[in-house]
Order: structure tokens, then sequence, then C-alpha cells
């Protein structure tokens, strides 16, 4: 599966190339808020009064993806909580208002498949179009349903991307469950922070896929694997399969991109995978910036791109450096909380 084309909202200026210029946003505290653009010449003043904010992101990304490559044979999403905020305002109204008169725009954008579906309106795609609501796998589960579409030869070009929004109820449960950091920190101390505790992000990541390579193409996703409620031994064992599977060893793998979030409960898993299977490839990191979120592999997929067209990214994003600099085989492991692990290969 070869990407030829993508786009990034998130809590840094990854929308335009500031990112890639060293301006690198500090967040202070722990929600860290997406960057958006200016939607005004995408979308309608009519439309965009009227989305949430999961869909006015996911529509801002997808949408000129859509309108550069327009033979598109479907869209296919990752996403655990997109539309949440609109869903609980709706069933927040149907209290208040004794379920009598209420508002449709909450309940139109209240479901995870909001983001898909506007993006087929809006576009007119009639293609396949479906959206995995799988948790901290979604889009590992976006990727592997694309991958699938594409070799059975199903399609020839997709959208494929992930969209998550903090909500302030889901927000306000995960903070009262102890996922987030309850000092006060920023995104340039949390992976030295030693606590318990993450801390919140969001953002929206699409790319347009084809099964066939071609000049337009910028890197190749090889394969996505997953596993969940495993310890270290399984996990080994799911990646050497993995690599196995993929006719590579584990010194072929050069760069990895890990999910350091800053949480002493759970980046052991980041530091045993690179301590011991992989001891001289180039690390980096991606949450000190955009904090943590289910479907973050799709920025670190994005980010993967990044290095496999040899753009130089940031130097916040640099965890561990070897001698070799160039990215030409990638792999990114990411957990959730440590149940459900994902992992993704790409190449150039």
């Amino acid at each position: 599966m070869f990407i030829k084309d993508l786009s990034c909202i998130s809590p840094q200026q990854t929308y335009d190339e500031a990112f890639f210029g060293n301006e690198v946003k500090v967040h202070v505290g722990n929600r860290y808020a997406a960057l958006e653009p200016g939607y005004g010449v995408l979308i309608p003043a009519g439309l965009l009064r009227r989305m949430g904010k999961a869909v006015r992101m996911g529509v801002g990304t997808g949408l000129p993806l859509i309108q550069k490559n327009p033979a598109l044979d479907g869209i296919i999403l990752g996403t655990a909580n997109g539309g949440l905020e609109d869903c609980l305002k709706f069933l927040n109204q149907i209290v208040d208002y004794k379920e009598g008169t209420l508002t449709p725009t909450n309940f139109v954008q209240s479901t995870p498949n909001a983001v898909a579906g506007n993006l087929a309106l809006m576009s007119k795609n009639t293609g396949y179009n479906t959206t995995h609501v799988n948790k901290g796998l979604a889009f590992e589960g976006a990727l592997l349903d694309a991958l699938l579409l594409l070799e059975e030869r199903n399609a020839q070009a997709l959208l494929l991307g992930s969209i998550e929004e903090i909500s302030d109820y889901n927000y306000n449960i995960d903070m009262l469950a102890g996922s987030f950091k309850k000092e006060e920190s920023s995104s340039e101390t949390l992976l030295t922070s030693h606590t318990p505790g993450t801390v919140c992000g969001e953002g929206a990541v699409m790319f347009v896929v084809e099964a066939e390579r071609s000049v337009a193409s910028l890197a190749e996703i090889i394969d996505v694997e997953q596993i969940s409620f495993a310890d270290e031994k399984r996990v080994g064992e799911k990646l050497s399969n993995f690599l196995e599977r993929n006719h590579l060893k584990h010194s072929d793998i050069d760069t990895l991109i890990l999910g350091f979030s800053g949480d002493n409960r759970n980046d052991h898993w980041y530091s045993w995978l690179h301590q011991e299977l992989f001891p001289v490839s180039n690390v980096f990191s991606y949450k000190n910036l955009t904090g943590d979120y289910p479907t973050a592999s799709a920025f670190a997929t994005w980010m993967a791109v990044q290095l496999l067209i040899g753009k130089t990214l940031p130097s916040q994003t640099r965890y561990f450096q070897n001698n070799n600099t160039n990215a030409d085989k990638v792999l990114i492991y990411n957990h959730y909380k440590g149940v459900q692990h994902g992992f993704i290969l790409l190449s150039k």
C-alpha cells in the first residue's frame, strides 16, 4: 500500500511547513489542543457553524486531499472518541428538554462515523465508507481494512485516516481514573517527569493510499499488526513473527517511532523494545508534542512519511540518535494504556 498524499491537524503547526522549521508549540498543562487552520475557503460558513470540532478537523484534513485526488474508491477512518462531545450534548438535551424538541445538529454529528459521512456527502463519494471504533487500535484496524481492500483489488485508491477530539466529559472521566498528570507539566519536561499519568491530545490525520506504486508515491506501508492483553514475551514474539513475515530481521529496522508519553507506569514498554530488540536504531518520540490519545499512531505514521521523504523533524522528536540519520525502514510501536499494542511498518 503506497501513500500518495497526506494532511495533518495536530497540537503543532503540521498543517503547513512551519513544523519543519523547528517552530514547535510549547504546551503547558495536561490538555494539548489542536492548532486548527482557517477553514473559511474550504467549508461554507453555514456548514462550518454547525460542525462539531471532530467533524471540522476531519473535513479540514480530508476534503483538500479528496479535491486533489477525486478518483477515490472509498473512505476508511479510525477513531475512539470522534463525535463524543456532540453525542453527550445530545444526551443531555434529552434530559433537559424531557425528550421534547431537540437540536438535530448534535444528533447528526453524534456518531463516530459522522466525519466519514460528511466527507462522502461533501465530495459526492459513493464508494466504500466505514469507520473503525476500537479504542487504541482503531487506526490499526482502519489500516488493515485498507490493506485488505487494496490487496484484493476491490479498490485502487482510498482516503485513510483518523480523528480524535478532546471531549470534556471523557477527559474528566479519564482524569478521575488517573490517566493524566495531576501536577503542572509542560511539553518540554513531559518525557522526563517520571510521574504517573500522561497528557491529553487530539488531532486529525489523513492519507491518500493506492494499491500500485507511482511516481507520486511518498512511502510504502508494508504491513500492520496488533495484539492485546500481552506481556513482554508475547509482544516480542508477535514482533519477531511480524518482521519474519515481511522477510526482515531486527537489524533491518533503522528507525523506531515510539509512543513515549511520560507515564512512568507504561513507558517501560518502549524502553524495553528499544534496548532489548533495536539497540542501534534511531528513536523518535511524538507524544511530547501532541499529547496522548487512542489513535496517536496515525500522527506517528505521518511523521514516518516525513522522515522517509527526507524532511528534518524538530530536535524535540529525537529520543535517541545513532550515526546513521537516513530512514529506510521505519517501525512504529504504540500501545494504549499498556493493553492494546500495535505495530506499523513503513519503507521508502
